[in-house]
């Protein structure tokens, strides 16, 4: 897997290089408490070897809560791990505050769009499809499970192989909130 991204049956999907991302984070081990109120959650399994790096959270509308709920659907129908839930709800924290973007015009990076930032111009689909919240997720689950031991990456380890994006220590930032969103609505 290198820098030109992941390639396989269906098209090569290379992930979004984001000039609007935020810079790197500290990628020292912390502490975690994940906040599992629903009966159910494992908390070992959302961040299996807690956070790297000073952690953000930014306080979500209805419609960014819809579409943590729409990553965490996909998830399942994937039939993949809340883990997963996890680096996909990080991942669109850091690409779009998990907002259903479309074209942004001079501020937006190449032609990347959607929850993830995908771009049509490099295989992740149509611009009506790269902003559907299911088929965007599910882009880029497919590109997930191709990631040899995913499940024991840090986030934006894992998230920035599937991504490839210019910042890849950012998503590490938004690992508690994604797991806290996947605790709370998992079960729900």
């Amino acid at each position: 897997l290198g820098v030109a991204g992941l390639a396989f049956a269906g098209g090569v999907f290379a992930g979004p290089m984001t000039a609007h991302a935020a810079p790197a984070v500290d990628a020292k081990p912390l502490a975690v408490a994940v906040q599992a109120d629903k009966p159910g959650v494992d908390a070992g399994k959302l961040i299996p070897h807690g956070v790297q790096g000073a952690q953000s959270t930014i306080t979500l509308n209805d419609e960014q809560v819809g579409n943590a709920k729409a990553i965490i659907a996909a998830t399942k129908k994937a039939g993949m791990p809340e883990r997963a839930a996890v680096i996909s709800i990080g991942t669109s924290l850091q690409e779009s505050k998990l907002e259903n973007l479309g074209h942004l015009g001079d501020r937006n990076d190449h032609d990347s769009l959607g929850l993830f930032q995908q771009r049509p111009s490099s295989g992740w689909g149509t611009p009506e499809q790269i902003t559907d919240p299911e088929y965007s997720t599910m882009a880029f689950l497919k590109g997930l499970k191709q990631v040899d031991g995913w499940q024991d990456m840090p986030l934006t380890e894992a998230a920035q192989t599937v991504q490839v994006s210019a910042y890849p220590d950012a998503y590490a930032q938004w690992e508690q909130q994604a797991a806290d969103l996947v605790a709370q609505h998992w079960n729900s």
